[in-house]
């Protein structure tokens, strides 16, 4: 945004020609910042959705991600790469404070303290199989640091039903369920079937040839006879946090109504 336009904006303010609520909806889509010629830096993003803007990292070159990083630190209190090889970490981390990895969910952040819970909703992520902890840790990562209480719970797959159901108070206690599986993609059906809380489904790319690397569970979820389930892409457990974020913080809204 424009220093003269930025002036204008906060003049019709204090005059009262513009009212606050406008010039905050005027903010919301103006400010970004150029990186060289490669990006351009969306700062008001959180703003407008309540999440800040976060970098993937696959198709990048690391000297591309640390300059990125280094510009939007400046501006948001959690920087927050995805999908980052541990080689590549390896060549972020001395260049730049504050920098940590999470391993399992290859994702790579810039915070000055680890993050405490700011809403009270809690999301409740569980995986089908160990082979599935990659994109469950993923989703996680992303909820715990966009400021959300996260509770695990790992291996609990139908092919041994009674580790599930021997954990239903854990159901019973979330406010929104993520449910990450490869295979054939039955677990969120049967999670759905016992909890009275929204089910984010996310099918991995895990499984035998007929998988067809995550189409197979994908399809299962999109088909399920358990109501109240939505379904992200394949691998995609990023996407199913900001998801869960997203309906946590609108029933907060609502709440204040």
């Amino acid at each position: 945004m424009k220093s003269e336009a930025l002036e204008q904006l906060l003049k019709g303010v204090a005059t009262g020609n513009i009212t606050p609520e406008l010039a905050l909806e005027r903010l919301k889509n103006l400010d970004f910042e150029n990186v060289e010629d490669f990006a351009k830096i969306d700062h008001h993003r959180n703003i407008r959705t309540g999440f800040p803007e976060v970098i993937w990292g696959p198709g990048k070159k690391p000297e591309q991600i640390l300059k990125i990083m280094k510009v939007m630190r400046h501006k948001n209190p959690v920087v927050m790469a995805t999908r980052i090889e541990p080689e590549v970490y390896q060549k972020l981390q001395d260049k730049i404070a504050n920098i940590y990895y999470y391993e399992d969910a290859k994702i790579c952040a810039i915070i000055s303290d680890f993050p405490t819970p700011k809403h009270k909703g809690i999301i409740t992520i569980l995986s089908a199989g160990t082979a599935d902890l990659p994109v469950a840790e993923e989703a996680a990562v992303t909820a715990t640091l966009c400021g959300f209480p996260v509770k695990r719970l790992w291996d609990v797959g139908v092919a041994g039903i009674h580790r599930l159901l021997s954990n239903k108070h854990l159901i019973a206690e979330a406010d929104v369920l993520i449910v990450v599986a490869g295979m054939e993609g039955a677990l969120p059906s049967v999670v759905a079937g016992l909890a009275d809380s929204p089910v984010i489904a996310v099918p991995t790319s895990v499984g035998y040839g007929a998988n067809l690397d995550g189409l197979a569970p994908l399809l299962t979820m999109l088909n399920s006879c358990a109501p109240g389930i939505g379904v992200v892409n394949i691998d995609n457990g990023f996407g199913a946090a900001i998801l869960a974020g997203q309906i946590i913080r609108m029933g907060e809204k609502l709440a204040k109504k």
